[in-house]
């Protein structure tokens, strides 16, 4: 086999041609340590220990090379732009969404200036080393800098674009073509540079300088001082992620949850979360055993987040869309027909190869754990598998490539159990063979993230939106264009009024939040009970829904729905994206309903409905339920200005509870059976003792599932549930085990109790285990629990343990 491509090799074609065509190389010596970091970097960015004769590198090397010959041939240098397709040049330069467009035509042109280098430098694109790909690469450089990005530009439209975007770009393309180029034009390069990221764009950690954009302008600045040779530069730039690092308790960053926030008020793990650990990786392993090596100890919170924040989002190699924020939108693109749709397996493999690239620099068992759990994550991926992904960089390749082939390391399921996320209104929840995942809003978290054109009509993502996916089955439901050709207003597991709303309602950048509170729950690790007091958006809708996660099912509880905009309220029980063809069975009480487009019924009394392939529902007591099959046009364009107009069509089959127009104080009760077959969903509608609704009303839900031991209640005002009394509002869930324990796990989602009290009318022995809060417990033929001042857990749950009596 032909041995990988060696980085001395792409070094050689990289400086050596530059020598030879007499270009005025610039020399170093083997002690320059800015030298090391500019070979280390271009590693980084070209990826390294594959063998670009054999696949997936190969077929991915090639079209590197027809995408920068592309590219090239076009380039057509003009005052205005640099390809005729990204004119940047505007007319009347503001911060609206035309001037948007043009920033980001400078931007996408540095970006296609660094695919040229790339082929230039990587070996098997047909144009390595290519001196006529050198002298564009150059041409381009000088055109961009003397008519558009230089220290005399003022900027207009998208701060990105000049402050991160542009000069990201700009100097990757500086470290790869360093040799070739002149020092007064790389002086110029980094003059502009300093012009739009100054130092003082890391002074203080607030605005657009926190998060993963903080991390975005650190990599700058740290480029710019390995390129231009400046200690203090870098020295800023490592000094400057230290604010990264610390848990927050509000806005941006990672909280002690686990929860990861954006643009203050947006659940974000799986998009700024992503640039956040990808741009991590890469500067602590750039400055590794270097002069300004990152040695923050609290670097330790970034690791422990792998597996805290980030792996609980993670499902057989895709990350949720709920935690995506407006990047859902992003699918075709209308400025470039030839790119690939985004999806949330797509924006998953990333992650993957940035826990691979961040454990490099942990510790050797954190190391061998996470490359553990990516094996695992790619080997389930059978809807996109990873190494086939078409937009995933080469490095990242590499590095998942490297896992793959590393016998050493054995692949590690799921991680197991409920996880909640109250600072940012999310719950992910994994039982054997399923994950799901929940998505809320309260007064700190916002309905959904619009933005430059993006998400236009992800009004109700947060209003209890349940996403479900099996082990083995349905992992592309929500990447098979799901977003443009879904009925927004019956997004699954949400309640909602039909009440028109104008693209983009609410204001941009997560704007409107619901003036609530209690939205949260408490979890044992293994089962939940979860709630939302929710309030729509731009409506008068208010409603209360509780859902109660178990191993094999989701118990889900609606009341107190009311409304007074003078259109209808429904409850979406599932709306599943059957694909294309939409020929999965739909079953009602035993009877197969038609498999005919469009179809509609109104199911009176069932009891339970089950569709192939994917699983069952169960209505405790009957309901009545409206079922449709539909295919559904749409385009990305519709939710997103910069989305293709090319029309899909996918076939949904919905289930929903309509409550009529303007109703007052309705409800609904399900049951959810991921992947449960039909004769289970049978089964479990044919045993009514299985479940006790103990209550659904507007003050108090919960249920109790005697075989399990489990009992769930959402004390929406203080009041007594079955054997429950809590003196205020709180979430309760208690777990009783085989041993003759219990564990009682309670939390006050609003973050308002300075004093709480729980009654339990069972024999308790003893407490064995609680937290600081608990003021005094009373044991005997029944527990009382006196808890001190909540408000500073942030939602987090209390977990108490006891021996039965």
């Amino acid at each position: 086999m032909t041995p990988p491509w060696s980085r001395r090799g792409f070094l050689a074609v990289c400086s050596g041609t530059a020598v030879a065509l007499g270009l005025g190389p610039r020399a170093f010596a083997a002690s320059d340590e800015f030298a090391t970091l500019r070979a280390r970097w271009r590693t980084l960015v070209l990826g390294e220990g594959f063998d670009p004769t054999a696949e997936p590198f190969k077929s991915r090397l090639a079209d590197l090379g027809t995408t920068a010959g592309r590219y090239r041939a076009a380039m057509a240098p003009a005052a205005g732009s640099l390809w005729p397709d990204l004119v940047y040049a505007d007319p009347d330069p503001d911060t609206d969404q035309e001037s948007y467009g043009y920033s980001g035509n400078m931007n996408t042109s540095y970006t296609r200036l660094s695919t040229l280098a790339q082929a230039y430098c990587q070996p098997g694109t047909g144009l390595t080393g290519d001196a006529d790909l050198r002298d564009a690469i150059l041409t381009g450089l000088d055109h961009l800098h003397d008519d558009v990005y230089n220290a005399d530009q003022t900027r207009y439209g998208n701060w990105y674009s000049w402050q991160i975007g542009a000069p990201q770009a700009l100097l990757d393309v500086c470290v790869l073509m360093y040799d070739a180029l002149r020092a007064d034009r790389l002086a110029g390069y980094l003059a502009a540079v300093d012009h739009f990221v100054p130092d003082s764009a890391v002074a203080s950690y607030s605005g657009t300088s926190t998060g993963a954009n903080r991390v975005d302008l650190c990599r700058v600045l740290t480029l710019r001082g390995v390129v231009g040779a400046s200690p203090a530069k870098v020295a800023l730039a490592r000094d400057a992620l230290s604010p990264v690092f610390p848990y927050v308790t509000s806005g941006d960053g990672l909280y002690a949850d686990g929860s990861f926030v954006q643009h203050t008020t947006v659940p974000y793990t799986g998009s700024y979360g992503s640039v956040l650990l990808g741009g991590l990786g890469l500067l602590f392993a750039l400055l590794a055993g270097s002069s300004w090596a990152v040695t923050d100890p609290n670097r330790q919170i970034v690791f422990d987040a792998v597996e805290h924040a980030w792996a609980p989002f993670l499902h057989n190699g895709l990350v949720m869309d709920g935690v995506a924020g407006r990047a859902i939108s992003r699918g075709l693109s209308a400025a470039d027909p030839k790119q690939v749709q985004q999806d949330d397996h797509l924006r998953g493999h990333p992650i993957l190869a940035s826990i691979v690239l961040l454990g490099q620099g942990a510790s050797a068992t954190e190391n061998a754990r996470w490359r553990a759990l990516v094996k695992g994550w790619m080997q389930r991926d059978y809807y996109s598998p990873p190494l086939a992904d078409p937009v995933l960089s080469l490095p990242h390749l590499a590095r998942l490539k490297g896992v793959q082939d590393d016998g050493s390391v054995t692949a590690v399921a799921e991680p197991a159990g409920h996880r909640l996320f109250p600072s940012m209104a999310r719950a992910t929840h994994r039982g054997p063979g399923w994950a799901a995942a929940l998505s809320m809003a309260n007064k700190r978290i916002t309905y959904y993230e619009t933005g430059n054109g993006e998400n236009l009509r992800g009004w109700h993502t947060g209003s209890g939106m349940l996403y479900w996916w099996g082990d083995t089955f349905a992992n592309g439901q929500y990447s098979d264009a799901f977003w443009p050709t879904v009925d927004p207003y019956r997004l699954p597991g949400t309640t909602a009024s039909r009440k028109a709303l104008a693209d983009g309602a609410g204001g941009d950048w997560g704007a409107s939040m619901p003036d609530v509170n209690w939205v949260g729950g408490a979890t044992d690790g293994r089962w939940a009970a979860v709630g939302q007091y929710l309030k729509g958006l731009q409506s008068t809708l208010v409603a209360k829904k509780s859902w109660f996660f178990l191993d094999d099912t989701v118990v889900c509880l609606g009341a107190g729905i009311s409304c007074t905009d003078g259109t209808a309220v429904e409850t979406t029980v599932e709306n599943r994206n059957l694909g294309p063809t939409g020929g999965a069975p739909f079953t009602v009480d035993g009877t197969v309903q038609p498999a005919s487009y469009p179809w509609s019924a109104t199911l009176t009394g069932a009891k339970w409905a089950h569709i192939g392939g994917h699983g069952g529902y169960v209505f405790p007591g009957g309901a009545t339920v409206r079922a449709l099959r539909d295919a559904r046009d749409g385009s990305w364009s519709t939710i997103n200005k910069g989305g293709a107009t090319t029309v899909l069509n996918r076939r949904y089959l919905t289930m929903y509870v309509d409550h009529g127009t303007d109703p007052a104080n309705a409800l609904y009760a399900y049951q959810l059976l991921p992947g449960a077959t039909a004769a289970r969903t049978q089964a479990r509608a044919a045993d009514p003792a299985w479940l006790t609704v103990l209550a659904n009303t507007d003050s108090r839900q919960g249920v109790a599932v005697r075989s399990l031991g489990f009992t769930g209640v959402n004390f929406w005002i203080g009041g007594t549930v079955g054997t429950l009394t809590a003196s205020d509002p709180c979430s309760v869930m208690i777990s009783e085990n085989d041993d003759g324990t219990a564990v009682i796990a309670v939390s006050d989602p609003m973050r308002l109790r300075t004093s709480l009290t729980l009654t339990w009318r069972r024999a308790v022995a003893a407490v064995t285990s609680a937290p600081g809060t608990l003021v005094s417990a009373t044991t005997g033929s029944a527990l009382t629990l006196a808890f001190g001042d909540l408000t500073g857990t942030a939602g987090a749950t209390q977990r108490v343990t006891v021996r039965l009596g």
